[in-house]
Formats: structure tokens, C-alpha cells, sequence
């Protein structure tokens, strides 16, 4: 489920304002089933959400309201937003300025950073065109204690019996417990926007009261925690006593799955996860070769990579291990070192990505154009000289860089001094076929999208598909 816009809704919801969520999420045909709700809706304001990859999705959702509703009000807000706006701040060369205007151009209303109390500034007849709320001096920058404060997400505006989500084999729902990320790899978003870059925290009893809600209300005993890195709370130790307490005293076996940080990962951390019903864990290790982790600027070594996963098998914690290539400096030889540590450590899944150059990422922020060569720019790692070349990429209208099938998939739009971008994807494939044969891995596609099917003089859209997915 998407949590961001259902932690609005509930907010909404607690403020008396009435509250509908179209949920698009698997259906083939999302632009037509949008159009024909808002043709049918009395509502007048619309609010999307949108990470980068989303964004052609909701430039597509956008012209089918304007077409259903002329007039209506469109708001958008979620990471695209705050990662093109922490950009152009920062200003970017001037190509993150040109993106934000493209935006404001298209939506009435641009909510930057935590949108729980931007949304009701948003919602101001006299609106300004951005609600900035990622700055830590604004009053709608969420703290620690305002964060206690909100409701969960209003999980019941969809249908939660139509997810089919599992964690061996229980069924498992996502929860949030804390937000941001307070380290600086090159590649990841949001290292320039300091509500994706400062960590906030709920209270252990906090986060466990939304598990123990989840448990009675729908029945789950798993529970995936999208947090950046579970580890970066110094209290973390002390949240896993209280879920294993909860898992105690409700009688029930709980499976979770989350993120951690490689170098922060400790035995005690272990212990305690394993006790709580932690049966997986996610690592960004990235790479196998020192100098690209070094270039990432990842702060983990090799060393404390493989480390990671010793403490995981010592307490029975399953690793999926989180790879990227494309990086500054990237050859043959780093991917193979890659491929090779993969085959060494031997880790239960993993993915290996190509990096693309988000905006609100220092590879994009920090890249300069090249000159005599419009449309490409050029970010160079100062510590080692090493490059990374990234080609000017329309996020409204393209998608074709985010994650895909193995052996045709992906397309690249980096490329390195050593490697181009058809070879890029030549050695990606390459690792996730050997590494998939060698350990006896199989391939997890995602559910194909249904179509809806519907026709105009039915009226308005059925309950079910006002509020639910496939």
C-alpha cells in the first residue's frame, strides 16, 4: 500500500475533511479508471504522490482529470517533488530549476518534504504554488514528537484483503517506524533534502501499538518495515524487546523483514531481531569492489559487508543482498569483483541494479554539463577523479531505467570512461544470470497488471474499485 498517501488521508480524516483514495495500484489501464472516477466524484481537489519512476504514470493520471474535470485542483506532492525541489535549491546547474518548473507548470499545487500538516496549507484557497515542507524551520517540518502524534495510515479507504503480500508465509503488511537517512551515498536520493537526510523517530511503544492495530484489525502477523536502515535509531535493541514482548503476549509467531545498515549491524542486533520474528534482512552493500564502494562514498567496507552477513547466518537471518552497478569508475573488473562477492558470501537473494541519476542525488546535483555535447552531464568523484557520464532523462515521460526482467529488461542512460551503456547492461545481466544459477536463486517477477473494464452509462465506479486494487 502506499503509506505516504494514506498517513494524509488519515490526517484529513482526524481534521473532518472528507476523504476518497483512488487506488490505481495494478491496474493496466490506471489513467481511464481515474478519469472516469473524477467525471463521477464530487470531489474538486485531487492530490497524487509520486517517486521519480511514478511520475510518468501521474503526468498520465494528470491529463486524464483534466480531461474528466476541467478546473478541478490538482496537488502533487511525495519524493519526485521533494527531490527536484531540494535540487534546484541547491541549484543544480540550472536542469533541476528547468524540472521544477515543468512541474509547477503542469500541477496546480507542489507540496515539498512531510505532507501531513503541508496538506491542509495546500488545500488554502489562497495556496502559494510550492508548500515547502522540507525545511527544519518550517512549522510543517515534522519533529519527533509530531510524529508521535499522527494517526496510522488510513489503511481501511483500500481494500486490504486485496493485497497478497507474505512473509514466509504470513501474511504481512508494510508499516513505517522512523523516517530519513543521515548518510551520503552518491547515487541515493534525498542526500540534499533534509526531511528525506534527518532522521525522526516514534517511540518504541508507538511503533508497536501500530503493529498490535494491524494484528486485530487485519488479521497480520508480518510485518515489512520500509524504514531507510532500521539500525540508525540507537534504540533499535530496545524496539525489538518490545515487538517480541507484544508477540508474547498476543500468543502469535511474527515474521518481519526490514533494512539495515552493513557497518552498524551487531550481534545484539541480531539476537533481538531473530527474537522479535525478524527472518530477513535487506543491505544496500552495493558493490564487491573496494575502490567503487569507496567512490559510492558508502562509509561500509568490503570487510564489514561480508561481516554483515556473518552476524546474519550466526543468528539465522536470511540476507537479501542489494546490489547497484553504473557508479563513477565502474569497469569489467569491479562488476566481476561484484559477481565474485556475491559467489563468496552467498547471500539468500539479491537484485542487482544500473544506477540512474535521480534528481535530489549528489550524481545529479553535483554533475556539470559537458561541453559541446548537449543533454550530457558529468559527475566526477573528487577523492579519486573517477566519472560518471548521465544523459538528460524526461522523468515525466520516461520509465524505461527502473527495475526489469533480466536479459533485456533494463536500459541504461550512465556510462563510465570504461563501459557503455549497451555494456553496462550486457555485464548487469551477466551477474544476476550466473550469481541466480550458481546459488539456485529464482527469478521474483512482479504480478501482472489487470485491466478494468467498465462501461460509461454504468455511472459511477463501484466501491470496489473507488478503494481497492488487484
Amino acid at each position: 500500500m502506499t503509506l505516504g498517501i494514506l498517513k494524509v488521508a488519515a490526517v484529513l480524516e482526524k481534521a473532518g475533511v472528507g476523504v476518497e483514495v483512488l487506488d490505481l495500484s495494478g491496474v493496466e489501464n490506471f489513467d481511464e479508471v481515474a478519469g472516469l472516477h473524477a467525471a463521477s466524484s464530487g470531489a474538486t481537489i485531487f492530490g497524487l504522490t509520486a517517486t521519480t519512476p511514478q511520475l510518468p504514470a501521474a503526468t498520465r493520471i494528470l491529463a486524464a482529470l483534466r480531461k474528466a474535470k476541467p478546473g478541478t485542483k490538482v496537488i502533487l506532492g511525495g519524493p519526485h517533488v521533494t527531490l527536484v525541489n531540494a535540487a534546484a535549491k541547491k541549484g543544480s546547474q540550472g536542469r533541476a530549476a528547468k524540472s521544477f518548473q515543468q512541474l509547477a507548470e503542469a500541477y496546480d499545487i507542489l507540496v515539498a518534504g512531510d505532507g501531513e500538516d503541508a496538506v491542509f496549507k495546500a488545500l488554502e484557497p489562497s495556496a502559494p504554488k510550492l508548500v515547502d515542507a522540507d525545511d527544519p524551520k518550517s512549522s510543517l517540518f515534522l519533529t519527533n514528537r509530531r510524529l508521535e502524534e499522527l494517526p496510522f495510515p488510513a489503511r481501511h479507504l483500500v481494500d486490504a484483503d486485496s493485497y497478497q503480500y507474505s512473509i514466509d508465509g504470513v501474511r504481512a503488511m508494510s508499516m513505517i517506524a522512523q523516517l530519513g537517512c543521515p548518510f551520503e551515498c552518491g547515487f541515493c536520493g534525498g542526500r540534499e533534502s533534509p526531511s528525506l537526510r534527518r532522521v525522526r523517530t516514534r517511540s518504541s511503544a508507538n511503533i508497536v501499538s501500530e503493529m498490535e492495530h494491524l494484528h486485530k484489525t487485519y488479521g497480520a502477523r508480518g510485518f515489512m518495515l520500509y524504514d531507510d536502515e532500521l539500525n540508525v535509531n540507537p534504540r533499535m535493541v530496545e524496539l525489538m524487546a518490545a515487538i517480541e514482548a507484544l508477540r508474547k503476549r498476543l500468543g502469535v509467531e511474527f515474521r518481519l523483514r526490514g533494512f539495515i545498515k552493513a557497518q552498524l549491524f551487531t550481534d545484539e542486533q541480531a539476537k533481538a531481531m531473530f527474537a522479535a520474528g525478524f527472518r530477513w534482512i535487506l543491505t544496500g552493500f552495493e558493490s564487491g569492489s573496494p575502490r567503487i564502494l569507496g567512490n559510492i562514498n558508502k562509509h561500509a567496507t568490503l570487510e564489514e559487508n561480508t561481516r554483515c552477513v556473518e552476524i546474519a547466518r550466526r543468528h539465522g537471518l536470511k540476507v537479501k543482498a542489494l546490489m547497484s552497478v553504473g557508479h563513477p569508475g565502474e569497469t569489467e573488473e569491479t562488476i566481476l569483483q561484484s559477481k565474485d562477492w556475491l559467489l563468496s558470501v552467498r547471500p539468500d537473494d539479491f537484485d542487482v541494479t544500473l544506477i540512474t541519476t535521480y534528481p535530489g542525488t549528489p550524481y545529479y546535483d553535483h554533475a556539470v554539463p559537458v561541453e559541446g555535447k548537449p543533454g550530457l552531464w558529468l559527475y566526477t568523484y573528487e577523492k579519486t577523479g573517477d566519472k560518471l557520464y548521465s544523459y538528460e532523462v524526461d522523468y515525466s515521460q520516461v520509465a524505461d531505467y527502473y527495475k526489469g526482467m533480466p536479459d533485456g529488461g533494463y536500459k541504461a542512460f550512465v556510462y563510465t570512461d570504461s563501459l557503455s551503456p549497451e555494456r553496462l547492461v550486457q555485464l548487469r545481466d551477466g551477474v544476476e544470470r550466473d550469481v541466480r544459477k550458481a546459488l539456485d536463486i529464482p527469478f521474483n517477477p512482479s504480478r501482472a497488471s489487470h485491466r478494468f473494464e467498465h462501461s460509461m452509462g454504468q455511472g459511477p465506479l463501484p466501491p470496489s474499485i473507488l478503494r481497492t486494487s488487484a
